[in-house]
């Protein structure tokens, strides 16, 4: 059975004018074409809507106007997306090559139905788009809602999840709704595939990056309505002594 997956691209922006084009350019080059490109900005106050725009890209929807932040954007993006998948791809980030999209489908080719969850590895850049390295975390073989008790290890924009079962995302949390969110995912999907590829170029200046000390405890709030408090306590203690067996 040949399966064509329609991938919903969904890019979040505000004031990123400087950022975007990468993005913008490594989807137009995909060499897999069932996908529509939508994108949601914040109502930015310089060129990020023109910048779009002019990419050449047919998007299948441009909104830009006020909203609540991050999350609330991504979650006009999924009452937007009408694909199988869904698949944030931030800005400033972009598809590790230009047959992502085809490889990814090259590696379900196999498969009956389509699986519930596509995930894949994520490769740091720098804003000059040199490689820094791989992500600290790696994709683990095999991928079930309990993962995450040892850390996200899959990054949001390396995991794409079949719409029919995506929720929105929960607006109560400002920086970690992305965690929150691919476990709920995870919980409902029944088959979840390693597709065994690159799948995205990361720019390390994300906002959890810059709101570091208040992402983690966020985070560490979203894990224990999931796994409860002494699972999280018990693993964030081995995350430390980790962190200083290795130092």
């Amino acid at each position: 059975m040949s399966l064509l997956p329609k991938f919903s691209i969904i890019t979040i922006t505000f004031n990123a004018a400087p950022v975007i084009e990468p993005t913008l350019q490594s989807v137009l080059a995909q060499s897999y074409k069932n996908y529509e490109y939508i994108l949601v900005d914040g109502a930015s106050k310089d060129d990020t809507v023109a910048v779009a725009k002019a990419s050449g890209i047919d998007f299948a929807h441009i909104v830009s106007e006020p909203d609540k932040g991050l999350y609330d954007a991504m979650n006009k993006g999924i009452r937007l997306a009408t694909g199988d998948y869904l698949c944030f791809l931030n800005a400033g980030d972009a598809f590790h090559s230009a047959d992502t999209l085809e490889k990814i489908v090259a590696a379900i080719s196999h498969e009956e139905q389509l699986p519930d969850v596509l995930y894949g590895e994520t490769a740091e850049v720098n804003e000059k788009r040199e490689f820094v390295r791989m992500r600290r975390l790696q994709a683990p073989t095999r991928l079930t809602w309990k993962s995450f008790k040892q850390g996200m290890l899959v990054c949001h924009q390396a995991f794409y999840a079949r719409r029919g079962i995506a929720p929105e995302y929960n607006l109560e949390y400002r920086l970690s709704a992305d965690v929150d969110w691919c476990i709920k995912v995870m919980k409902r999907a029944k088959k979840m595939v390693n597709v065994e590829l690159t799948v995205v170029d990361y720019l390390q200046n994300g906002l959890s990056l810059q709101n570091h000390r208040a992402s983690l405890i966020e985070r560490f709030k979203v894990m224990c309505s999931h796994y409860g408090v002494l699972s999280t306590v018990v693993h964030h203690l081995w995350f430390v002594l980790r962190a200083l067996i290795k130092k």
